[in-house]
């Protein structure tokens, strides 16, 4: 019986070394690499150097497209890893791009698949969407030396075969950045008749205003943006992609690293991003901050504070109000107008409101109202 233990032991060991020898076959340039992966007992999880690349190349070429659209970068474990709205997307742009990302992680295949599976039988539909599949192009895992190390999901955009859709878009940039072992795209099978259409009347919704804004143009999306949402006060990609990169950069020369999210004034997703060796509760820690800050149009750490002060408050809190009270989340307020929020979580190397601070100091100057404490007393 000890033997068999033993050899059980030995083989335990045998298979954990392959694996990570196997691993560490992906070239580094796209992967958690060293003590960074050490830590997270993990060396084939794409980093974020990569998922910030394939975001840049899909939304350069969706530029020069002319259209918007967003794109979902996750890891081999499904948490977030990188995420971009461009300007002038909703509701339904974001969450789709999340959800083709999640199909192509779980079927393992382009998310084409499974709508190619649906074109040729409806009927299979309800038992995907049991499964959390949904049945739409836009969605590619993506391999190295046969290694998955992610998957990315693009949402939001008018297909034109064949020269664009979102899948066109997300398969460029992964050849792109990863290279020539991409796998080639599915066909795409025709769409079946529809045996008994309607005839209702669909309503046109637009407005001929565009939405104003007090607010300078670089802080807020704009033009056919703010009119696709009519709103003239969410925060632009752009800004929150610079706050983004100064709480990065902070967070890098403390030693430490972070995850962070900015969200609109809707509670959509703009721009996410977790640094490598960041874990599940470092960055669902981030969201909960930016969304608790959004609801409350405060600060966290203000919740925080009056908590330790008084914990009687927790279980109100947490249960009524469905709130996370951990400083880091700072509701992004320009020039009195409130346009997103933010939520930075893992430490940060010198705190988590710090990074956040340092970032909206950087994209907005003396025009973003930040958190105030009161002097230490004598």
């Amino acid at each position: 019986m000890k033997l068999r233990l033993l050899d059980l032991r030995r083989a335990a060991f045998a298979l954990m070394f392959a694996s990570a020898v196997f691993g560490q076959g992906v070239p580094e340039q796209f992967v958690i690499s060293g003590k960074t992966a050490e830590k997270i007992q993990d060396f084939t999880t794409i980093n974020l150097a990569t998922a910030e690349r394939i975001a840049e190349v899909c939304e350069k070429a969706a530029v020069a497209q002319g259209v918007q659209i967003s794109i979902m970068v996750l890891d081999n474990d499904g948490n977030h890893v990188y995420m971009d709205r461009m300007d002038g997307q909703g509701y339904l742009n974001i969450i789709t791009a999340d959800m083709k990302a999640r199909t192509a992680l779980m079927m393992r295949a382009p998310s084409k698949t499974v709508m190619n599976r649906v074109t040729q039988d409806p009927t299979a539909e309800l038992q995907l969407m049991q499964l959390g599949e949904f049945a739409n192009s836009g969605g590619l895992p993506m391999v190295v030396n046969k290694q998955m190390i992610g998957a990315v999901g693009v949402g939001g955009s008018t297909p034109k075969l064949p020269v664009w859709s979102d899948e066109i878009c997300a398969h460029k940039a992964l050849t792109e950045v990863i290279g020539t072992g991409v796998a080639p795209l599915v066909e795409d099978l025709p769409a079946r008749a529809n045996p008994n259409p309607g005839t209702n009347p669909v309503p046109r919704f637009a407005t001929a205003t565009p939405p104003k804004t007090t607010l300078s143009p670089e802080y807020v999306v704009g033009g056919k943006g703010a009119a696709n949402v009519f709103d003239g006060n969410q925060i632009s990609l752009a800004s929150a992609k610079k706050i983004a990169r100064v709480c990065r950069d902070w967070a890098a020369a403390k030693g430490g690293t972070m995850s962070l999210y900015i969200i609109d004034n809707a509670g959509e997703f703009v721009h996410m991003e977790r640094m490598d060796g960041q874990v599940f509760n470092n960055i669902r820690t981030a969201m909960l901050k930016a969304q608790t800050s959004l609801k409350t149009r405060q600060p966290t750490s203000i919740n925080n504070a009056q908590l330790k002060n008084n914990p009687a408050g927790i279980a109100r809190s947490a249960t009524f109000f469905n709130l996370f009270t951990n400083a880091g989340g700072i509701p992004i307020v320009v020039d009195g107008q409130m346009i997103g929020a933010i939520g930075v979580g893992g430490g940060a190397g010198g705190g988590d409101e710090n990074c956040a601070i340092e970032g909206l100091k950087a994209a907005f100057g003396e025009h973003v109202t930040l958190p105030v404490y009161p002097a230490a007393a004598n």
